[in-house]
């Protein structure tokens, strides 16, 4: 090779390095892959069901003794097993026990714990033995209306927090379109949810009454910012029902069906959320 070949060969060679591309070693590797950072998971939805009455509040009671505050629990029991078995939930109980706890005090314990949704789980009684079927309930539009005002009101705003935001140091206007905008859309939230359990108990064979998603006043109903549902199971003045509510292959088909409820109620949240 010639001398002026050689020195051309070299500068070339040069370049090369010079851009960290000079040596075989360099070729062979290609470029230095970026570090990723994982993704974390994400964080299981916590799910707080409260099964109705308790203590000194045994509910409805059935033809043959069944006491509501007992049935309900079984049925949350088994569904806090379902939610929990995938991993994809956290779960909570209002009460835990056969312990008293107050509406209002149920609701606050949801909202402390900054629950994702909310179920109340009970069983009806009328005075008409051939009623029989379930239920679900979200909240009214008179109830969300008197709870928007409610919540709004500068007495009631001291600890009040709704969206993450605290109420307390916001003008009123502005407390109150706050309080409307999230009741809205938790109301719209809960409607979708109550069909959700509608279809998933009528997919999993569950007598349903006529019209079956209502609307009323619940106290347990009225967070701003979870949505909610209250379910009666059927009606413990019905023998049929109140015979299937103690037996316990037909909770674990309840709690069966609502965990399926639950889960596509949040798939659908999510796909509402990517569009």
């Amino acid at each position: 090779m010639s001398a002026l070949h050689r020195r051309d060969l070299l500068a070339v060679l040069s370049g090369l390095t010079a851009f960290g591309l000079g040596t075989v070693d360099s070729w062979a590797k290609g470029p230095s892959p970026k570090s990723v950072k994982p993704t974390p998971p994400p964080r299981p939805k916590l799910v707080f069901l409260d099964p109705g009455h308790g203590g000194k509040d045994p509910g409805a009671q059935g033809v043959r003794g069944t006491k509501e505050k007992a049935v309900v629990m079984a049925i949350a029991r088994e569904l806090q097993r379902e939610l929990q078995a995938g991993g994809r939930y956290r779960v909570m109980l209002t009460r835990s026990s056969d312990s008293y706890v107050a509406l209002r005090e149920r609701v606050a314990r949801a909202q402390a714990a900054k629950a994702d949704l909310f179920l109340s789980l009970h069983a009806d009684s009328c005075d008409n033995p051939d009623v029989r079927g379930a239920s679900v309930y979200t909240l009214s539009e008179q109830a969300t209306d008197r709870e928007t005002a409610a919540l709004a009101a500068r007495e009631n705003r001291a600890d009040a927090v709704v969206g993450g935001m605290r109420l307390a140091d916001k003008p009123d206007i502005v407390a109150s379109t706050l309080v409307a905008m999230a009741q809205r859309g938790t109301v719209n939230d809960s409607r979708r949810l109550a069909e959700t359990i509608v279809q998933g108990f009528s997919r999993s064979g569950v007598r349903l009454l006529p019209r079956t998603h209502r609307q009323a006043g619940f106290a347990v109903l009225t967070s701003p910012d979870i949505p909610a549902a209250l379910i009666e199971f059927g009606y413990l003045s019905n023998p049929q029902d109140e015979k299937l509510l103690t037996v316990r292959q037909h909770q674990i088909a309840l709690a069966r069906a609502l965990r399926g409820s639950v889960d596509a109620h949040f798939a659908a949240g999510a796909a509402i959320r990517k569009a």
